[in-house]
């Protein structure tokens, strides 16, 4: 099957036979993921094959007990990796800047083009493939589990392997519901009302809205994951106000945050009366203030002065 064939008639593969690649087709598909764009070259990412039998089970099962994670002859975990690049500059005698958002976004699309080129490369070649999301279901055990170190997190799985199924490409919206010339045009309900229909097929229901409601309307499962992810991508040094020091000894009391101003409702929420930040020469100062006692902390950022506060009630 050639590329163009198979991207206009590609389908995620859940069920897969028990047979491994063919010979040379995982350097073949490796290589494809390799030549991926880049933005300055800097390749942001990488790609962790889980051969182990067991940490594949245990994967499985953290993502929802999806099978195919155990079944497909190869499951990938694609991670966005600034980790490197700042090994890297170390070797060199330099010192990685400080820019975890943008961190963050080129390291995120450098693992999904390559992710993505592996994909294609093995349709082309005949296999199938799907992506899984689930990892995302428990982001900072599948990072403990993985062994990632600052600055690596997970974006997902992928499995490929030889299909025991064949199903129906799953519909997509219109060209003209996701291309815009020149300015970006917002939507008339009655182009809303064709998108539903477009995508009827996506739900066994024949009804749209269950699958998006079910992923992306309050309380569905994006809100639940969002808080473990900001917990995850400030543990890995990707949150601007909230360094990964402040982010474990926050977890170490229970108090689940990834930015500074998570961090401030959840002390709140768990009894502290109040926060008092100030500037002070050299750093800044908080005080965490209850009832009938206050703790100190000092840092060079309020994120660090709040962990030292934090620490210091910990140890008192």
């Amino acid at each position: 099957m050639g590329i163009l064939d198979s991207l206009l008639s590609r389908r995620s593969i859940r069920r897969f036979k028990n047979e491994p690649l063919k010979n040379g087709d995982l350097e073949t598909i490796l290589a494809a993921a390799r030549r991926a764009p880049s933005d300055a070259g800097a390749q942001l990412y990488s790609i962790l094959r889980v051969s182990d039998p067991e940490l594949r089970r245990e994967l499985a099962r953290l993502s929802g007990g999806q099978k195919h994670l155990v079944e497909a002859a190869e499951l990938f975990v694609l991670l966005a990796d600034i980790h490197r690049l700042q090994r890297l500059l170390q070797q060199r005698g330099k010192r990685m800047a400080d820019w975890p958002r943008t961190g963050l976004h080129f390291s995120l699309v450098d693992a999904a083009l390559a992710g993505a080129h592996l994909a294609v490369a093995a349709e082309a070649l005949g296999y199938g493939a799907c992506w899984i999301g689930g990892l995302l279901n428990d982001p900072i055990e599948v990072a403990r589990l993985l062994g990632l170190p600052r600055g690596v997190i997970p974006l997902s799985g992928l499995v490929v392997g030889v299909p025991d199924e064949d199903p129906e490409p799953r519909p997509r919206l219109p060209q003209k519901l996701v291309l815009h010339e020149n300015r970006y045009h917002d939507y008339a309900s009655a182009e809303l009302d064709e998108a539903y229909s477009a995508m009827a097929k996506a739900s066994r229901r024949g009804d749209w809205l269950f699958v998006l409601e079910r992923y992306f309307a309050s309380g569905g499962t994006m809100e639940e994951r969002d808080p473990a992810y900001g917990v995850l991508a400030a543990r890995q040094g990707f949150a601007a106000d909230w360094p990964p020091s402040a982010a474990r000894l926050a977890e170490q009391e229970d108090l689940q945050a990834g930015s500074l101003g998570e961090a401030l409702a959840r002390l709140l929420a768990a009894g502290w009366r109040g926060v008092m930040f100030s500037r002070e020469e050299g750093g800044f100062t908080v005080w965490l203030e209850e009832e009938t006692r206050a703790e100190r902390g000092e840092g060079d950022s309020p994120a660090r002065a709040l962990a030292e506060a934090l620490a210091s009630a910990r140890s008192g």
